[in-house]
């Protein structure tokens, strides 16, 4: 659960940032000027945040690879043949068998016998779905704020209040372990802004199928709709130069037509 939680977290924030820092740098070279001329600022924005999107589910698909085979490699090592081993060795040398090591042993089985409980692919895909949810979301809140700014000193009205969602999601997220069912660990799951933290605590106690359904709907649709947002202010944002924004300014370039 701790691992997940971490992950999702760290991993939405980073690729998220990079969305951010690579319009921000395409903006301040003045490279935008060049491609808008081709190209529409919905799709611009779209293409960078659907390519380090892949970006992201690559690195996620090797982390997957590589802890299967930690967690398959962990199995064969501390399956029951080590225990044969050592009772085979020990009857063949005529001693008395290590019996610490045997205890060992025992605890090891009973590690893997727990890790057989859980549902490692449900988790996995469920996993892949806020990921991609969640980094929508938060990938256009950044896409917006990098395209509104002319510098990096310049982000942090705007980074403070997206950065407080996700380090209060974190929060919430490791107090739902000790109470998963709880009202707060159920209304932040739900919310879409902390849902992918949140839900991913929950899934190992068997949460019921319609709350994950609803979670997922509320935060792919959430994702939709300030995407949408995000492209006014980018298509807006991304040619403005030498002034600094301020919140009323950026609303008001929602309903620019």
């Amino acid at each position: 659960v701790v691992i997940f939680t971490m992950l999702t977290s760290m991993f939405i924030l980073i690729y998220a940032g990079m969305v951010m820092q690579g319009v921000m740098e395409e903006k301040t070279n003045r490279i935008i000027d060049i491609m808008i001329s081709s190209v529409k600022p919905f799709d611009l924005m779209m293409g960078k945040i659907i390519g380090i999107g892949f970006v992201g589910l690559t690195q996620v698909f090797l982390w997957a690879v590589m802890t299967f085979i930690l967690i398959t490699g962990g199995t064969f090592f501390l399956g029951g043949g080590m225990e044969s081993e050592i009772l085979q060795s020990s009857m063949a040398l005529n001693t008395t068998p290590n019996m610490t090591a045997i205890a060992a042993q025992q605890h090891g089985n009973e590690w893997i016998e727990m890790l057989h409980t859980i549902n490692f692919t449900e988790i996995g895909i469920l996993f892949i779905a806020y990921f991609i949810g969640g980094y929508l979301l938060y990938s256009s809140l950044f896409a917006a704020i990098g395209s509104a700014v002319d510098g990096q000193e310049d982000t942090q009205q705007f980074m403070l209040p997206v950065t407080l969602l996700l380090v209060f999601a974190l929060y919430a997220g490791i107090y739902s372990m000790e109470n998963p069912d709880g009202p707060l660990a159920f209304w932040c799951s739900m919310i879409p802004f902390t849902s992918p933290i949140v839900m991913m605590v929950r899934m190992p106690f068997e949460v019921p199928l319609w709350e994950i359904t609803l979670s997922i709907t509320l935060l792919f649709l959430t994702a939709v709709g300030l995407t949408w947002i995000s492209s006014k202010i980018y298509r807006v944002g991304i040619l403005m130069y030498g002034k600094k924004p301020s919140i009323k300014e950026i609303f008001k370039w929602i309903n620019y037509k």
